[in-house]
């Protein structure tokens, strides 16, 4: 039994070591994570506030969501041909990614504001406080533009780095 479950902890590592070792979705990661960072100093930029939460939060400039789908599509292309099947599936899927990210998600965020606004007004001066929805869950158009640009750039940085 010791020897399945070692065999089965060395998987895991080998598994986790090929994820790593991928060309295509580690320049992505990293797109993703460039823009999670850089929310933080644009937002000061535009607040004069350090606002760490940015870090792990849903929203603002540029779009991680983004970045990390255009990184993999933009990869995908590179490595098997922007003819391939495979690359017609990750367009497809960032294009619904960054649909959903400036349509549905940003109304969301709108109603959510609203709400807020509402519920504000109805509880001033009283004792009942109800949580805040959040707010920032979408991305105007250019926000999500800046992701797709950053995640292109970072698939092709990985693709000039490994070819």
């Amino acid at each position: 039994m010791a020897w399945f479950r070692l065999t089965q902890r060395l998987n895991a590592m080998h598994y986790i070591q090929e994820i790593f070792s991928n060309h295509i979705i580690l320049p992505a990661l990293i797109g993703w994570a460039i823009a999670q960072i850089v929310k933080v100093p644009l937002e000061y930029i535009h607040t004069r506030r350090w606002d760490w939460s940015l870090l792990l939060r849903t929203g603002g400039m540029p779009s991680s969501h983004s970045a990390l789908v255009a990184g993999i599509a933009h990869g995908v292309g590179l490595h098997e041909g922007f003819d391939s099947t495979i690359f017609a599936i990750a367009f497809t899927l960032a294009a619904v990614v960054i649909y959903d990210a400036t349509g549905i998600r940003r109304q969301a965020g709108k109603h959510a504001r609203l709400l807020n606004a509402m519920i504000a007004d109805l509880t001033a001066g009283h004792p009942l406080k109800e949580e805040q929805l959040l707010e920032l869950l979408g991305h105007t158009p250019l926000e999500a533009l800046g992701g797709l640009l950053l995640g292109i750039a970072a698939a092709q940085l990985g693709w000039i780095i490994w070819h």
